[in-house]
């Protein structure tokens, strides 16, 4: 069992826990990441590491609630434990040699693309972040993207906060005016990895995207995280939990990725609110 040793709401919707899991933390690295089971008869869902603490013991996990397994999970408090918690998992994300790069985040993809801009600034590296969000309401992580970037551009949709606007306005003007980054590294939502690769194309800027489809085992047993590459003209299957999750985001057939992504939404929705519904019952 594993205990959470701190809780954390970061918005309405994205929680952060801190769990004691020692072995893990001793070894995970950025871009990795865990699966962890609620309970006994609980589904097993993988979540990217977006810290850890070695001296303590601790792992900390970043999350949006929007099924019936984070649902659950946000009702766990500080004390309380964890059925499994497994891992570091999939291939930490390549950062040597990079002097210059970009990390562009979306949502809650933020929290998984904070410790490799902390990674690279520890470096030495030159790090320029664009966060975004759709609105205020939902902004997280704002302090810590300023203290591990030299420049920081905070996007949202609504204008509510920041910068006007989705995130490949900034790096497309950024690209424009010369700038040379080594790298993109991307995290967010399918479609926004897609715009930032389609965004930096034209430059020759090489694009790392951090995959996250559907997973079970996460050892390439089950398959049910498979994606297309293109590759020199070849459509080859891979999965993002070991061969992943990052990928060369110019390689990643997007379309077929979203669509797979979506096929299990409305059973997704229907867990969510039978355990909604469960909750209240029992508070009842």
């Amino acid at each position: 069992m594993y205990q959470i040793k701190k809780k954390k709401i970061l918005n309405p919707t994205v929680v952060e826990l801190h769990v004691e899991a020692p072995l893990v933390a001793n070894k995970a690295r950025p871009g990795q990441f865990i699966i962890l089971r609620v309970d006994e008869d609980g589904e097993r869902i993988p979540l990217t590491v977006a810290g850890t603490d070695k001296e303590k013991g601790t792992v900390k996990i970043i999350y949006q609630i929007v099924g019936a397994t984070t649902k659950k999970l946000s009702a766990k408090e500080e004390g309380d434990t964890l059925q499994d918690f497994v891992g570091p998992l999939g291939v930490p994300t390549h950062l040597d040699g990079l002097q210059n790069v970009c990390i562009v985040g979306g949502g809650v993809g933020c929290a998984i693309a904070l410790p490799i801009a902390e990674a690279l600034h520890e470096m030495g590296a030159r790090v320029t972040s664009i966060i975004g969000f759709r609105s205020r309401d939902l902004l997280i992580l704002e302090d810590e993207f300023r203290a591990a970037s030299c420049t920081l551009r905070v996007m949202t949709d609504d204008g509510s906060y920041g910068e006007k606007g989705n995130v490949t306005l900034p790096l497309k003007e950024m690209l424009e005016g010369g700038e040379r980054f080594d790298a993109v590294i991307t995290i967010g939502p399918l479609v926004m990895m897609k715009f930032v690769t389609l965004t930096a194309k034209p430059y020759g800027v090489p694009v790392t995207v951090s995959m996250n489809p559907i997973m079970i085992d996460g050892t390439g047993m089950c398959g049910g995280c498979r994606l297309t590459l293109n590759v020199d003209g070849k459509k080859i299957t891979k999965f993002a939990c070991v061969d992943g999750p990052d990928f060369n985001g110019y390689e990643v057939d997007f379309d077929e990725a979203m669509a797979r992504g979506r096929m299990y939404g409305a059973f997704e929705r229907h867990a969510y609110e039978e355990t909604c519904n469960l909750y209240k019952k029992e508070v009842q």
